[in-house]
């Protein structure tokens, strides 16, 4: 007679393995069941849409409050103010520079002419002198002071409410030219 090889071994200790656990496998099973049959699910109805009901827009007719009219009455009242710090800037002829913002501006070199600073700022590839007291920038800016490295501007804005009011900026000599 032949003896039982390895492989038919294996076989039996495997299948002898399969039926030991299948034992624990039934009881829960039973315990899954029966907490599946006892969980209730709490679901809340959902709550039907709203109607919605469209508003008609009734302010077509009004004046469009970004327009320039708009914009430029509101500056003329503001300059008939006695103490407005606008009605000198409207009053006064605007300078080159002023068509310019500051961020276009770049300051490339200083030098000194009849012993007054004198700033050279570049924009749009041209090259212009500024000193103390000339207009620039498109807020109403107005240079404080130059010396060799920067450039001063007070410059005239509205804050959120509307009020006029003044804000420092400054251009610094650039290091190398662009």
């Amino acid at each position: 007679m032949k003896r039982p090889g390895r492989e038919a071994v294996l076989a039996v200790a495997v299948v002898l393995l399969a039926t030991g656990c299948a034992q624990g496998f039934e009881e829960l099973q039973a315990w899954i069941d029966t907490e599946r049959r006892s969980a209730k699910p709490q679901v809340r109805p959902l709550q039907p849409p709203r109607q919605f009901m469209p508003e008609p827009y009734e302010g077509a007719q009004a004046v469009d409050p970004f327009s320039a009219q708009k914009l430029s009455v509101a500056l003329r009242q503001e300059a008939a103010q006695p103490n407005s710090a606008l009605a000198a800037e409207l009053n006064r002829r605007k300078e080159p520079l002023e068509a310019y913002p500051l961020d276009l501006m770049m300051m490339v070199g200083s030098l000194s002419r009849q012993g007054r600073a004198v700033a050279l700022l570049r924009v749009d590839n041209l090259l212009h002198m500024v000193k103390q007291g000339d207009y620039l920038g498109q807020n109403y800016g107005r240079v404080t002071k130059v010396d060799e490295t920067r450039v001063e501007v007070r410059e005239l804005v509205q804050d959120a409410a509307g009020e006029w009011v003044t804000r420092s900026a400054v251009l610094h000599l650039q290091d190398r030219a662009r």
